[in-house]
């Protein structure tokens, strides 16, 4: 089945695919994601096929505000001033789940959870619920040399027809520039953020945003 491509002003359409339980690829300024409803477990095991991805590399969670977060996630004092300075962007969090909430199986406990902007942030907006995310490539375990995140909507077509994936619907957004990761940073509840990975998201932003509470442990 062909994959639908869509525009920006169509992300109406993007969400009823996703609550129908469907996978559509969405850009950023880094490369296209592909979504699905985090709480579907069918949905999210499709994203897992797709990439050739193992159960055990669990997808990134994406949430519509820091507020949402909040009711979620057991954030630490970093983690407030991280989620107040640099939410929406590309900035992740690795985050511990509040005690008493049942953990999203897909995106694993601790989660990795990220609050976008641009295209994907007003598609998470529209979902109304949680999406579960991963780029748009072969995983690594699984890659081989010519295995390239997509940076353009023919892109993500053609990754489909390679792999089947069965994507419903792609956002075209043109190309993606960056073609880099998101930032991430470990916020422990109750210990000090640490910054795991640098990428679009500049290690000395992060410090801009903790510098209240003397900036991360960088390792």
């Amino acid at each position: 089945m062909a994959v639908d491509v869509l525009t920006p002003n169509q992300l109406p359409d993007a969400a009823r695919l996703l609550a129908a339980g469907q996978m559509v690829a969405v850009p950023t300024p880094r490369w296209y994601m592909l979504c699905a409803r985090a709480a579907d477990p069918a949905a999210t095991s499709a994203v897992f096929r797709a990439k050739q991805r193992p159960g055990t590399k669990p997808l990134l969670l994406l949430l519509d505000s820091p507020a949402t977060a909040e009711t979620l996630f057991d954030l630490s004092d970093d983690a407030h001033l991280l989620t107040g300075g640099l939410w929406p962007g590309d900035l992740a969090l690795r985050l511990p789940w509040k005690p008493g909430v049942e953990p999203v199986e897909a995106v694993g406990s601790p989660a990795l959870v990220g609050c976008p902007d641009g295209v994907l942030g007003q598609l998470v907006a529209l979902a109304g619920k949680p999406l579960a995310a991963a780029v748009c490539s072969i995983s690594t375990s699984a890659a081989g040399d010519e295995d390239h995140p997509a940076l353009t909507a023919d892109q993500v077509i053609a990754f489909d027809r390679t792999t089947r994936a069965g994507i419903a619907a792609v956002v075209d957004g043109g190309i993606c520039p960056h073609g880099r990761h998101m930032t991430i940073v470990d916020c422990p509840a109750g210990a000090a953020a640490r910054l795991h990975r640098e990428g679009t998201v500049h290690a000395r932003a992060v410090e801009a945003a903790l510098a209240p509470a003397g900036g991360p442990h960088v390792g």
